[in-house]
């Protein structure tokens, strides 16, 4: 299990905890391979849960390991990243967003069946600031959930939306001060 997760199990649920706020809480190969365990073992009638620390839920894709990826290389990542979203779908899965929600963890913050964000959280694809695009699906998914007018600002203007705009476009179902809490509810 990766230093970067901690895992919890409480009332039928189990509970994903993000856990390197210092850096942001990437999502690297190490945490995606973690993940793709984590749900794999997720057990019938089980809820995910995934949360973060203080006030980063997740800032999405390492950007270290991105620099280094070949035109092969990228491929496979974003592949492996796409077909975790796509395992994340079809489970029971909330996302518990307590602050910052970035890129690829935006991405698996819209592969979860609800979204719960803190009154503080904000979200944003800031790809078009890094001369990148998300691979892992959200793509797709933002503007099924959002509208394509407000996907695009997020895509193209990396446009960041905060807890009660989120709320208002369908980005989250329910803000809350404790999201485990509210999710485990």
């Amino acid at each position: 299990m990766s230093n970067s997760l901690a895992v919890e199990r409480r009332e039928g649920s189990v509970i994903v905890r993000f856990t390197r706020p210092e850096i942001r809480n990437p999502l690297s190969v190490d945490v995606l391979d973690c993940l793709r365990e984590i749900v794999d073992g997720v057990g019938d009638g089980e809820v995910l849960i995934f949360t973060g620390t203080d006030n980063i839920f997740a800032s999405g894709a390492d950007l270290r390991e991105i620099s280094e990826l070949s035109a092969g290389s990228a491929r496979e990542f974003s592949l492996r990243g796409q077909s975790l979203m796509t395992k994340i779908s079809e489970c029971s899965a909330v996302a518990a967003i307590n602050g910052y929600c970035f890129g690829g963890a935006l991405d698996l913050a819209l592969a979860c069946k609800k979204r719960i964000a803190t009154p503080n959280a904000v979200f944003s694809h800031p790809g078009a600031n890094l001369g990148i695009i998300t691979g892992w699906g959200g793509t797709q998914r933002l503007p099924r959930l959002v509208g394509a007018a407000n996907a695009f600002e997020m895509f193209f203007l990396a446009k960041r939306v905060d807890a009660a705009d989120a709320l208002k476009i369908g980005l989250v179902d329910e803000i809350a001060e404790d999201v485990v809490e509210a999710a485990l509810s």
